[in-house]
């Protein structure tokens, strides 16, 4: 085919816009594909032990059993749907879902959800009860004098040690130093000082996997690269081989909207010279800058929302992590039992009302994050460990029909658009369906054979990319000549 333009004389046209193209892809280069944390514990770095995450799963399931010993209590102190139509005593239906959940999905779905939720909960906490605990240096320590901080940052690194050798951390794990004002910086850089170079000397150079160092308050980009240089300082003369990452905590307007009007949030990532993996929204002291009362100071308080939805579009495409803040109403007991004074029948209700309501509270919390697109949250008692994987397992689980059917569907005609019931899905959409199967899979919410049912194989799926999906299948179609 003639055509009026030659290649040579369109290459000086377009050498610009490659560049902007390269230089557009370097910046935002989307989700990476690897295992995001669904929470991060945080506690104070002085209780810290190398068999914390062992010991919290411990204390969530025997939690769990006190105030919920069955599905059917959860899935009531939970307010799952058609939660009042189980029965009180479910062992006919454990037996059921136990013989054929594939059936009983079918026949009862939202039985179904109740046992699942229950039975994945509890096998989460006795495989991996924590995700992510985070070291807190900060709120969770307090202001303390230099040399009780000076040992407590190398006692921490030494139990951080011992777990790597036991292999007892979580899979994710890091230190929350105090934030680089201008009475903290010293501090902070100290304590971080003395708890890495401590690490490295009983590790011989080995860092813990997914380890990172939280940085809070963080409202000038100065602060980020001030940390960015102290840790390439502190890699250089430990021998510290792999870069040690970073993530910055949100917690004032300033970080969310700057003088200029601008959101300063792609200048402090940009700050972080490549370190920055995550930002952290702190929903309480955020809410407390706009002068909110505490009583209004909640997970879902609008302005929160408008936060999140702020770092979301100035984060968007950057692979930068997002994580929201927790929920502050802890699900503990009212009253405490005795020797001498046994709780009383009254006593024990109001203990697993105020249980529940708390539950509630940090179940709807999760969801609504959950509905927003923020896949992690923070987690501040063991107790909250079962509804934080309630909340993901029911989100995912409630929404696995119908993305089941649309994944199908989508990849079954290589990438054309396609109608599923009043759902209208176009190629971008297709990662989006997929995106659901991985934070599914990853968080043990959906099960492999559950994802299978979408038509794809498990090396599809891990391929993690929805154009290669099709790419594959459309040379199988050709080769096959159909």
């Amino acid at each position: 085919m003639k055509t009026t333009l030659s290649a040579a004389a369109t290459r000086s046209v377009t050498q610009a816009l490659r560049k902007g193209v390269a230089d557009f892809g370097a910046r935002f280069p989307g989700e990476s594909g690897a295992r995001q944390a669904v929470h991060t514990v945080y506690g104070g770095a002085h209780l810290f032990r190398a068999d914390t995450a062992r010991k919290l799963g411990e204390v969530a399931e025997r939690f769990l059993a006190e105030y919920a010993g069955n599905l059917a209590q959860f899935a009531r102190a939970l307010e799952l749907p058609e939660h009042a139509s189980l029965p009180e005593v479910p062992t006919a239906l454990e037996a059921a879902y136990e013989k054929s959940s594939v059936e009983l999905r079918k026949t009862r779905p939202h039985a179904w959800l109740a046992c699942a939720v229950y039975d994945r909960v509890l096998q989460k906490l006795r495989r991996e009860p924590v995700e992510d605990f985070r070291l807190d240096f900060e709120d969770g320590y307090g202001n303390r004098p230099n040399d009780e901080e000076d040992a407590c940052a190398v006692s921490a690194a030494g139990e951080v040690a011992r777990g790597m050798q036991l292999g007892s951390l979580p899979p994710f794990i890091g230190i929350r130093i105090k934030p680089f004002s201008r009475e903290l910086t010293d501090r902070g850089i100290r304590t971080l000082d003395l708890f890495l170079t401590s690490l490295i000397e009983r590790t011989r150079g080995e860092l813990p996997s997914n380890f990172v160092v939280t940085l809070p308050k963080v409202v000038i980009p100065e602060q980020v690269a001030t940390l960015t240089e102290v840790l390439g300082m502190l890699e250089a003369k430990l021998g510290i081989t792999e870069q040690v990452e970073l993530e910055i905590m949100v917690e004032t307007p300033q970080a969310i909207i700057g003088p200029e009007g601008r959101s300063p949030l792609p200048r402090l990532v940009e700050a972080a010279g490549g370190r920055c993996v995550a930002a952290h929204f702190g929903v309480y002291d955020y809410t407390a800058s706009l002068s909110i009362t505490a009583e209004q100071q909640t997970m879902r308080h609008r302005a929160c929302d408008h936060a999140r939805h702020v770092m979301q579009v100035a984060l968007a495409g950057t692979g930068v992590w997002l994580s929201d803040g927790a929920t502050n109403v802890l699900p503990v007991p009212v009253h405490r039992p005795s020797e001498k004074e046994p709780l009383t029948p009254a006593q024990r209700d109001e203990n697993r009302a105020a249980v529940y309501r708390a539950w509630r509270l940090h179940f709807t919390d999760v969801q609504h994050s959950l509905e927003h697109a923020y896949y992690q949250g923070w987690d501040l008692h063991p107790a909250q460990l079962p509804t934080r994987y309630a909340a993901l397992y029911a989100f995912f689980l409630r929404g696995l029909d119908k993305a089941s059917e649309r994944l199908r569907a989508f990849v079954d005609k290589a990438g054309q658009a396609t109608l599923v019931g009043d759902v209208f899905d176009d190629a971008a959409t297709g990662q989006g369906l997929l995106n659901f199967f991985l934070r599914g899979l990853n968080c043990g919410a959906i099960r492999e054979e559950e994802a299978m049912a979408t038509g794809l194989s498990l090396e599809e799926l891990r391929s993690r990319s929805f154009l290669r999906i099709i790419e594959g299948r459309r040379k199988v179609s050709i080769g096959s000549g159909e």
